[in-house]
């Protein structure tokens, strides 16, 4: 209870800021991709439900068959998104919303919806859930996050493994001072778009 009214404070207080900031960068984003710059992704919540994730569009859409599925062989090793590798789709806009993370900012609604909690797990990909070993389940416990234990201790720079790791330490120590000390970090690794791909 605690940690949901935490989110609904911070989260009505952050509206009047990011409403604006997500309005100004959705109208830039539609006019560079020509369309609907919103985005809206199949997630997996608490408890392995289901739910619609919204995000600012940064990509183009892809030309057909250049999505492959993704494949897991080695958790250890697999990152999401290697250092170097370029998505061509990626708009220039989208860069800076990625690197700013301007493009999570339609994710209130998922934390005033209840789907969502403002540090958490971040939420995966249906296909890649379906791949987990049982241990990575454990992570389904609490709601996902926008931002998280993981994103402020390396972020994309991190191997799938090394994401778990800190996912399921963060449940394990969760507290609400914790919590307020991984928003605080978050600020600082935005500011310096550290590990932001």
């Amino acid at each position: 209870m605690a940690k949901r009214a935490l989110d609904v404070l911070l989260t009505v207080l952050l509206l009047p800021i990011a409403v604006p900031l997500t309005a100004l960068m959705a109208a830039a984003l539609a006019w560079e991709l020509r369309g609907n710059p919103f985005f809206v992704q199949k997630r997996i919540g608490k408890d392995g439900r289901p739910f619609r994730m919204y995000k600012l569009r940064t990509m183009r859409d892809p030309r057909p068959g250049e999505l492959r599925p993704i494949v897991v062989d080695d958790w250890d090793t697999f990152v999401f998104s290697p250092p170097g590798r370029c998505d061509p789709r990626v708009t220039r806009l989208g860069a800076f919303a990625r690197k700013t993370s301007i493009d999570e900012l339609p994710q209130l609604l998922n934390v005033l919806r209840g789907e969502m909690s403002l540090v958490g797990p971040r939420p995966e990909l249906p296909e890649i859930v379906a791949q987990y070993p049982p241990a990575f389940h454990e992570r389904h416990r609490v709601l996902p996050g926008i931002a998280g234990l993981a994103q402020v201790s390396g972020r994309s720079d991190l191997t799938y493994s090394e994401t778990i790791a800190y996912d399921l330490c963060y449940i394990d120590t969760w507290s609400i001072w914790r919590d307020l000390r991984i928003l605080a970090r978050t600020l600082l690794v935005v500011a310096r778009g550290a590990g932001a791909r």
